[in-house]
């Protein structure tokens, strides 16, 4: 598929989006739980087990490993799909709205269910969309994409050289769009309660059919 759009800017942008709006929904919306960030949840998993909570640590626990499932789905998907009318970051995507909806319909009671699936199809992403433009970048956390694009922006300093540049903005942009992602959700989660996760359903279904689209000729994506 010469033309299938799996690495363009604007498709990891609304990716960021979504992976903003993933974490504040959990966080804010199930049990102050992280769905991308696994540092924060492995360091809360850590503390409570020091203080024998184990009830605290499993929800900790739980997102964790969840994450790695998804990984691991990601590389089995990208391994026994071989279409060429569909690519396998297509199923990925398709994966992810099927899960990310059923969670908008899990009551509050079940927040350790409705994490858990976050948390996999936040690894399903992180996993499947990797490189945009030839960049690492990921979508679903901010902590490579803030080193990448600093250590550019220190480059451009040092030697004027305008790539570093641009792609110092390719990284911040990401950031960006992130940040907005949870402030959106945040937002929606006042109206709209558990149902606010279809605003990343939303986004997941734009990628999609972003992906679909072939590029106008010499189109830069």
């Amino acid at each position: 598929m010469e033309h299938q759009r799996s690495e363009s800017v604007p498709l990891y942008l609304m990716l960021a989006l979504s992976g903003g709006s993933m974490d504040a929904y959990s966080y804010l919306c199930r049990d102050h739980v992280f769905a991308n960030a696994q540092t924060g949840n492995m360091l809360l998993f850590g503390v409570h087990l020091a203080q024998r909570n184990m009830p605290m640590a499993l929800r900790y626990l739980w997102p964790v490993l969840a994450f790695t499932m998804g990984i691991v789905l990601s590389d089995l998907i990208r391994n026994r799909i071989q279409n060429e009318k569909i690519h396998w970051r297509q199923v990925v995507l398709v994966a992810e709205i099927v899960i990310l909806g059923c969670v908008c319909w899990i009551s509050r009671s079940f927040n350790l269910i409705a994490n858990g699936l976050i948390s996999f199809a936040c690894g399903l992403q992180v996993e499947s969309f990797r490189s945009a433009k030839g960049n690492s970048i990921t979508t679903t956390m901010c902590i490579g994409n803030l080193r990448s694009g600093t250590n550019h922006i220190d480059r451009f300093i040092q030697y004027r050289n305008q790539t570093d540049l641009k792609k110092a903005l390719l990284y911040y942009s990401v950031i960006v769009f992130f940040v907005i992602g949870a402030v959106l959700e945040s937002l929606l989660i006042r109206t709209f309660h558990q149902k606010a996760l279809f605003f990343s359903v939303g986004l997941l279904c734009l990628s999609f059919l972003w992906m679909l689209a072939e590029p106008n000729a010499g189109e830069d994506i």
